[in-house]
């Protein structure tokens, strides 16, 4: 088995077609038709039934279709890598982050990564917590922190801390008034703003699970992409939101917050790496967090750490 074989094979899956495969490959028939064929001789299992109009894959060509693809983008991402190292002289590390991430410690450690690694390059990419599964498997990034507690076999997972949420009031709202914790009860029936409407499951089904396992039931909810869009409409009075604590931070000037005082009103946010991972920089980076957190910075005193 080789990675011509992988190929050919994910592009007769993906035609569910021998001659059109064959086309976009620009071979033969007969010699892609041979290739598959040894290598399910190779695999002793049969991957395409070809009895079938259009082809169809066994559950075992579904199996090593999903395997397959997943080897050939993680080369081509080692591919494109070892040619930018090579251009740059620097190795690049990829950390895949949810946004509110970037308003608490992603920063911190980062510039400690930076310190530890000088000629390390290290890049971000904003995205859902569902999506960095993907991208970590794919080898699109290499570090991810997200908020939603999700499983992979492939995937391991840290949660770091849980960090309480608060609620974002638009200026002048009655109970924006008072800056003591508040109880999710005491929003109910108002219009709430969740984020980020899709990819799901995401951070807003995180909130309205809290507000159906509390007994609390929202007015209208508004579902839109970000949190910036989100905090936005809080300001300009289109509802209320639910964000993670550090997330105070942004739109200052015109939105309020008030902490949630129920116990089960918080966030995780939770570390995921490749399992067996062999860069060494992944007990690294755990080392640099636990000295993040002994520092006990601003961010993190509405966290409880969980590990």
């Amino acid at each position: 088995m080789d990675m011509r074989q992988l190929r050919y094979f994910v592009a007769v899956a993906r035609e569910r077609n021998f001659s059109r495969a064959a086309e976009v490959l620009h071979i033969a028939q007969p010699p892609l038709s041979r290739q598959i064929q040894q290598l399910e001789e190779s695999l002793g299992a049969v991957l395409i039934d070809r009895s079938s109009r259009p082809l169809a894959l066994t559950e075992a060509g579904r199996f090593f279709y999903e395997q397959a693809s997943q080897m050939i983008t993680r080369m081509e991402h080692i591919r494109e890598q070892t040619r930018r190292i090579a251009l740059s002289r620097r190795e690049i590390f990829i950390i895949g982050c949810v946004g509110s991430t970037l308003y608490s410690g992603i920063p911190d450690l980062v510039r400690r990564m930076r310190v530890r690694w000088p000629e390390l390059g290290i890049e971000f990419r904003e995205m859902m917590s569902v999506e960095q599964i993907a991208a970590l498997k794919d080898g699109r990034i290499d570090l991810g922190f997200g908020r939603v507690r999700l499983s992979d076999p492939d995937v391991e997972r840290i949660t770091l801390r849980e960090e309480r949420l608060v609620v974002a009031f638009p200026k002048n709202h009655p109970k924006s008034l008072s800056t003591s914790p508040i109880a999710l009860k005491d929003i109910e029936g108002e219009i709430l703003v969740i984020y980020p409407s899709k990819p799901r499951p995401s951070f807003a089904d995180e909130v309205l699970g809290l507000f159906a396992e509390l007994n609390v039931e929202p007015g209208i909810v508004e579902e839109v992409r970000e949190i910036q869009t989100a905090l936005g409409l809080v300001a300009a009075a289109a509802g209320l939101c639910i964000v993670p604590a550090a997330s105070q931070r942004q739109r200052p000037d015109d939105v309020c917050y008030r902490i949630l005082s129920d116990e089960k009103a918080t966030s995780p946010v939770i570390m995921s790496y490749r399992r067996n991972d062999n860069s060494g920089r992944i007990e690294a980076i755990k080392e640099l967090i636990r000295e993040m957190y002994a520092d006990n910075p601003p961010w993190l005193q509405l966290s409880n750490i969980t590990w």
